[in-house]
């Protein structure tokens, strides 16, 4: 079953190719959010923040440490579940708790960046990182 989660689904070079460049670029995005968090992982909110800090050092976790995993390719399908989970709370904050519109026309906060990285973290659950990528070598598909 957990070998299963993992197993990379056969695809053609140009669709690895752009989950590789997709991959790249999502992964450098949430290692650099979670850099700044994960150097003080269980208070990297404001103190009065509604959010316990185990929660919090989830957070900065799965930005930090799945931006490395989603580069690599490695483990992508768990990595991409915590940063779905993360991403799910942050839209969820931005919606119901500040409420802030999808997209805030004036440059102010809106929940848009943090529904597209969901979704983008659903993509690779559901096609895995492509043929380029650690995961390949450790879960090869039969």
């Amino acid at each position: 079953m957990i070998k299963k989660f993992f197993q990379i689904a056969p695809q053609n070079t140009n669709a690895s190719l752009a989950l590789l460049l997709l991959r790249l670029l999502f992964g450098i995005a949430f290692v650099l959010h979670g850099w700044g968090k994960i150097q003080a992982p269980f208070n990297w909110m404001p103190p009065d923040a509604p959010v316990p800090g185990i929660l919090q050092f989830l957070a900065a976790f799965s930005e930090f440490g799945g931006g490395i995993a989603i580069i690599l390719g490695l483990l992508t399908s768990l990595a991409a579940l915590g940063l779905a989970f993360t991403m799910a709370v942050a839209a969820g904050m931005h919606m119901f708790v500040m409420k802030d519109p999808f997209v805030n026309t004036t440059g102010g906060s809106s929940y848009e960046l943090a529904a597209i990285y969901f979704a983008i973290s659903i993509l690779f659950i559901v096609i895995g990182p492509g043929k380029f990528s650690v995961d390949r070598y450790l879960f090869k598909h039969r």
